[in-house]
């Protein structure tokens, strides 16, 4: 607040040589001003404890900088102004309301004192005051300016002007006091206190409220012209405005930005299609147009970024030398024929074809076979980048064909990321999992990869966020699944589905000494003299330790034992781990698995099948017992629907078959029975179990064992035909690990012979039946069937019955 005492001239009070000196950071205080100032400073409050006296003179002056911490007399402005305290108020914090009254100028000579408090030698100063026409005009120009200023500006109050009125009869004492009612920098008052002469003062008064009216005029057309576009959480962006509408009033125009600079640049170097070419100009135009701090710029820009940094046209060099491209195979993945075949007759194609189009490959298989590292390898005997990415649990089509720019945070799909990483128009990408898409709120991201894998359209593909063609033509895709029911129908039709079964033991122990012991030994440091894997070994952690298609669990064992041999080096350098077969519990544990055969013997009502899961083929037990009661069927085992039909069509066969199978007195209706699959906790589905389900029976009603080294699958019909089934390779390779001697399979499953590994076929007796009776004869010990309808006349019956 800040009072004049009207119609008195600068005071000219008897000044003493020394007053104590008070830093001002944010204030100017004229002569014949009265001042109310808020004490903050721990030094400025000794000062004012110390000079408690009435009427205390102090000398007043600003600080060149706001800094609180003045330390010497530099940092303080020459001139400042002699005023008495004449109240003082003690406030909370420990601070002091203060009221200071100016009287005159003064030059501070020389700080004489810093501690506890400034006081410095002064030199108290005159003012020049002339009183001519010139200055009765200045003080008329001043003041209407004054009034203007507060016309139209808020932060003044309309009396101010009357006050000024009755204050026009000393043309310094009307400066000082329109220079303390003005809101002026600190710097331009600092300059009205040093100015003595007072024509040369009303001349400064008068450059510094022309300069505010036109800045408020000039505000005042910018508030009306940007009022559309602002809105309450834009103060900044509003700001920017001004400024650029200020610089073209000035007729000055903005720099280019940096980035709109490097966008130009990067654009005419880069060969982009027209299409693109022509969006990315008319956005770098928009992009100039905006200021840096507005929301809309940095969306512009993340555009223009993605723009020009994909290939739209920059294919990385692919390799068509197949022999060295065989040899990158073979070099990296043992066995997967089928696999590297394709691989090899997509290259002589595209040596005899430049534009052929790329394979769209699906490797099903179970985990653990090789299928994601195919692709690393496919990518370097192609000698294309490769990419990848896992779609397995993916919900949301935004995460394929990206966001449209409409939201925050929008970026592209995973293909064009995918392709932007890669900095190549034809990498090796490879979506992993791509049977665990899901479904959700936000749509089918199965669906919007059919544009993807179409061939027709992906020449055109648009991501939303881009809303640009992108040619992915020469996109090598491949894909993994575990299973190939769950992919739905339409993205099916569009792969080619390469099928990768489980490994032989034979294959593992080939792969394991190739790949999976050496880098084992590599990853812990150690060599083979620090590893020693004696005779045997393998196959026991194969036989003992492992249950799968794959080798995964197989390569953790390896790795395990490779950490202990590591643990042992890490103590004494010169250690090694000698590994044998028997040392294997010692350094493993008890051994999870038994070879299955062996912990079995032939028993009545218990037949070995074949299934097919996600992780390879495994062995199945069907249990069967009766017992007293009404013709009851019991099924348990957590099957599902269609096994349980087959389980009722096994024994409608069973029963209606019964002396055609040498089963006398069977009492059907005065026996319950039930059927058993154990491991009651894995779901169980499918028709494949009923011809093992028909021999169990079978077994059970005769009472003749049912051999325990032979394993079947096939589906049953109620005339006791024998169906194909699925997975057979799969199958014969889990019977073949479980040491089975016998596999019966359906007559219809011949032509998968030539899929199963011809070490396995020979050590396997593989037997092919067209009729339930067939399997029964050969799996039942001491079957004897009547002479009368022994096998050839009872096909020959079946045959009859089934013409009639």
């Amino acid at each position: 607040m800040v009072e004049i005492i009207k119609g008195t001239p600068e005071l000219n009070a008897s000044i003493p040589a020394e007053l104590p000196v008070l830093p001002l950071i944010s204030a100017v205080i004229f002569p014949q001003g009265v001042t109310s100032l808020h004490v903050r400073l721990e030094k400025n409050i000794r000062l004012l404890e110390e000079n408690k006296a009435d009427d205390q003179l102090v000398c007043v002056v600003a600080q060149k900088e706001s800094s609180p911490s003045v330390q010497k007399q530099e940092d303080l402005y020459k001139i400042g102004v002699a005023a008495r305290i004449i109240q003082r108020v003690n406030m909370p914090n420990h601070t002091i309301q203060a009221v200071f009254h100016g009287l005159t100028r003064v030059q501070l000579e020389k700080l004489v004192q810093t501690e506890p408090f400034f006081v410095g030698r002064l030199n108290p100063l005159a003012s020049e005051e002339i009183q001519s026409v010139d200055t009765d005009l200045l003080i008329a120009e001043a003041l209407g300016l004054f009034e203007r200023l507060v016309a139209s500006d808020p932060r003044y109050s309309p009396e101010l002007v009357q006050v000024l009125r009755l204050n026009l009869s000393s043309a310094g004492h009307f400066a000082d006091l329109l220079a303390g009612y003005a809101l002026f920098p600190l710097s331009e008052k600092q300059q009205i206190i040093e100015t003595l002469n007072t024509k040369e003062r009303l001349y400064r008064l008068v450059e510094f409220l022309t300069r505010e009216v036109n800045k408020k005029k000039v505000e005042t057309e910018l508030a009306t012209k940007v009022q559309k576009d602002l809105e309450k959480n834009q103060r900044e962006y509003y700001l920017r405005q001004e400024l650029a509408a200020i610089k073209q009033e000035l007729g000055e125009k903005e720099a280019e930005p940096k980035d709109v600079e490097r966008f130009r640049r990067i654009l005419k170097k880069a060969a982009l299609p027209a299409e693109v070419k022509t969006e990315a100009d008319e956005e770098i135009t928009r992009l100039e147009s905006l200021p840096q701090t507005s929301p809309e710029y940095h969306v512009v820009h993340n555009y223009l970024d993605w723009i020009t940094t994909l290939p739209w046209n920059h294919a990385a060099h692919e390799g068509r030398d197949l022999k060295k491209a065989e040899e990158v195979l073979n070099a990296d993945h043992y066995g997967l024929d089928k696999v590297k075949e394709r691989i090899l007759e997509f290259l002589a194609v595209r040596a005899l074809k430049k534009d052929a189009p790329a394979p769209l490959l699906c490797f099903v298989g179970p985990p653990g076979v090789g299928k994601t590292s195919l692709g690393r390898s496919i990518a370097r005997a192609t000698g294309r980048p490769f990419v990848g990415i896992s779609v397995g649990g993916m919900r949301d089509e935004a995460e394929i064909k990206g966001h449209r720019r409409t939201y925050v945070g929008a970026m592209p799909g995973k293909i064009i990321q995918g392709l932007r990483r890669a900095k190549s128009k034809n990498p090796v990408f490879m979506l992993d999992e791509i049977d665990k898409l899901a479904v959700g709120v936000q749509g089918d991201p199965a669906a919007a990869l059919l544009e993807v894998f179409d061939p027709e359209q992906n020449r055109f593909f648009r991501d939303y966020f881009l809303d640009l063609p992108f040619d992915l033509s020469q996109v090598m895709f491949l894909t993994t699944a575990n299973l190939l029911d769950p992919i739905p129908p339409a993205l099916r039709d569009r792969l080619e589905v390469i099928r990768l079964p489980g490994y032989t033991n034979e294959e593992k122990l080939e792969i394991a000494n190739r790949y999976l012991v050496p880098q084992a030994l590599e990853a812990h440091g150690i060599t083979k003299q620090n590893l020693v894997l004696q005779p045997g070994v393998l196959e026991k952690l194969l036989s003992h330790y492992t249950r799968e298609a794959g080798v995964r669990e197989f390569s953790r064992l390896i790795s395990l034992l490779a950490r202990k041999a590591a643990t042992q080096v890490a103590k004494n350098k010169r250690a090694k781990l000698d590994v044998t077969p028997e040392r294997l519990e010692e350094l493993l544990g008890p051994t999870p698995f038994m070879p299955e055969v062996s912990l079995r013997h032939s028993e009545v009502g218990v037949a070995s099948g074949l299934a097919w899961t996600s992780a390879g083929g495994e062995l199945l037990f069907i249990e069967a017992t009766r017992m007293r009661g009404k013709g009851k069927l019991t099924l348990t085992g957590h099957l599902g629907e269609v096994m349980s039909e087959s389980v009722q069509a096994a024994l409608s066969y069973v029963r209606s078959h019964a002396a055609e199978l040498g089963i006398t007195s069977p009492h059907f209706e005065r026996s319950d029975l039930h059927v058993h699959f154990p491991e009651g906790a894995t779901p169980k589905d499918g028709p494949s179990a009923g011809l093992a389900v028909v021999v169990a029976l079978a077994s059970l009603f005769s009472e003749k064992p049912v051999r325990h080294d032979l394993a079947m699958t096939g589906e049953i019909t109620l005339r006791g035909k024998i169906l194909p089934v699925g997975g057979i390779k799969e199958k014969v390779l889990a019977a073949y690990r479980a040491g089975i001697a016998e596999v019966i399979l359906p007559e219809g499953n011949k032509k998968d012979l030539p899929e199963i590994p011809a070490e396995v076929r020979a050590k396997l007796t593989i037997s092919f039946v067209s009729e339930a009776a067939e399997a029964i004869e050969k799996a039942l010990i001491n079957l004897i069937l009547p002479k009368a309808e022994d096998t050839q006349a009872l096909k020959a019956l079946k045959r009859q019955e089934s013409k009639n």
